[in-house]
């Protein structure tokens, strides 16, 4: 009967030696896992961390390709070519600016006036006064026209000879493509007097014009007339360079 009861006993509260080892197995791996678990977030943050860092670094070299083709395409332009770009915009400006005063039937002139203050139109003012329209000798176009427009200029037009001239020749006065008008204007003798006053002038302008070379009184004198020194002078700037030694040897006499 003892027996039955330890048996009985042992089956009631008696635990189980496999039971036992599994719960322990079980506290062992959950600190395990929780490391694996930690360590697996750590590489994935390291991995995303990474992929961030290749991904700034490819944007950058994007743009440093892009800015050096940017300044190579500089670097080709000419020289002025910012200016003329500007000038390009604003001529285009301009060009929009009509299209838009053309088609509310304004006046482009008088608009471009009411935008531009009383300050700024003086200042044009006086840099137009200060600035020289003559800009020196460029060719021979530009020299006669600024030569008309001077003679223009000067011209202060007699308006009774005008009245005179029209109610003597009425609409032939205004001549047209089939009007022949050769020979029929006499020019009066005051117009002649001006002209010739007029030539007389330009003449004694041109002679001041004339530049008279400067005379070296301490120069050698290796010529015997006037032709002879303009051809030593000649030869001097073609050859002095190359003849400038034996110049000096025959000089000093160490001539060979």
């Amino acid at each position: 009967m003892a027996a039955a009861e330890v048996s009985a006993l042992g089956s009631l509260g008696a635990p189980d030696a496999d039971g036992g080892g599994s719960s322990g197995s079980e506290d062992e791996a959950r600190p395990e896992a929780a490391a694996v678990a930690a360590a697996a977030q750590k590489r994935e943050e390291r991995l995303r961390k990474f992929r961030e860092l290749h991904m700034k670094r490819n944007e950058a070299r994007k743009l440093n390709h892009q800015e050096v083709v940017e300044e190579d395409k500089r670097l080709k332009l000419p020289a002025n070519w910012e200016a003329k770009k500007a000038r390009l915009e604003w001529q285009l400006q301009v060009e929009e600016k009509k299209k838009e005063c053309a088609a509310r039937g304004e006046d482009y002139e008088r608009v471009k006036l009411l935008e531009i203050s009383a300050e700024e139109a003086e200042r044009w003012e006086r840099k137009k006064k200060k600035k020289n329209p003559d800009l020196g000798f460029s060719d021979y176009a530009a020299a006669q026209l600024r030569q008309y427009q001077r003679l223009t200029r000067q011209i202060k037009p007699d308006l009774e000879q005008y009245e005179q001239m029209k109610e003597q020749y009425g609409e032939a006065l205004y001549p047209t493509s089939n009007s022949l008008i050769h020979g029929s204007h006499v020019p009066s003798k005051e117009g002649i007097d001006r002209m010739v006053a007029d030539l007389e002038k330009q003449i004694e302008k041109r002679e001041k014009y004339s530049r008279r070379r400067p005379y070296n009184d301490d120069a050698d004198i290796d010529y015997i007339n006037e032709r002879n020194a303009k051809f030593n002078k000649k030869a001097e700037r073609f050859y002095g360079k190359y003849t400038a030694e034996i110049k000096q040897n025959l000089e000093r006499g160490t001539a060979v």
